[in-house]
């Protein structure tokens, strides 16, 4: 988003900005929208969500050390609002910058991802049984049938993924599929062990 150097402050602002900021708004945090774009992106500012101490709410401090602001924020989308445990500074680090560092902690709940079915292998030796050509009319009849249902596309992706899934949905219909074999379990009775 880029470093606009803007102060959002304590006041509440919808659910974008919470009232556990540090101090007040500056004329950066007015005209450079910052809320507009979060509301736009629904997005949240993390850190003025939680309350801390002063010392672990501001992020920059001055060459003098006198004037600390918050101006670095943790930006979420609201989507995950309540996978935020808790944001803050950490003004002892020594990172030789104006700046601080700012965390947050969360906690995310992950869903496994379910496997994809892998793709259907077909039974294409039938095309050289006594049945091929029973088969073969079969599928030309799928086929051309399919083709009669397509509507008129302008693009050539469509039109190429129209009669890919024509040929290969005509094809699962007709062809019979390969029946997996089992995996056989690698311990078995014939295989010797010792007590």
């Amino acid at each position: 988003m880029g470093d606009f150097n803007a102060k959002e402050g304590q006041e509440k602002v919808e659910d974008i900005v919470g009232n556990h900021g540090l101090g007040i708004k500056n004329e950066r945090g007015e005209k450079l929208h910052v809320i507009e774009w979060c509301q736009t992106n629904n997005i949240i500012i993390g850190n003025t969500w939680f309350q801390q101490p002063p010392r672990r709410k501001w992020t920059w401090k001055s060459p003098g050390g006198e004037t600390k602001n918050q101006i670095n924020y943790i930006m979420i989308s609201k989507r995950f609002r309540n996978a935020l445990l808790a944001a803050k500074t950490y003004p002892s680090a020594d990172c030789y910058s104006d700046h601080v560092p700012v965390a947050a902690k969360s906690k995310l709940k992950l869903k496994k991802t379910r496997k994809l079915p892998t793709n259907i292998k077909l039974d294409l030796a039938i095309l050289k049984t006594n049945q091929s050509l029973r088969v073969r009319q079969k599928y030309q009849i799928s086929v051309q049938n399919k083709f009669e249902a397509l509507k008129e596309v302008e693009k050539i992706e469509e039109q190429w993924e129209n009669f890919k899934s024509a040929l290969t949905e005509a094809a699962t219909q007709v062809i019979p599929s390969l029946e997996r074999k089992a995996k056989q379990k690698w311990m078995t009775n014939e295989i010797p062990y010792w007590k």
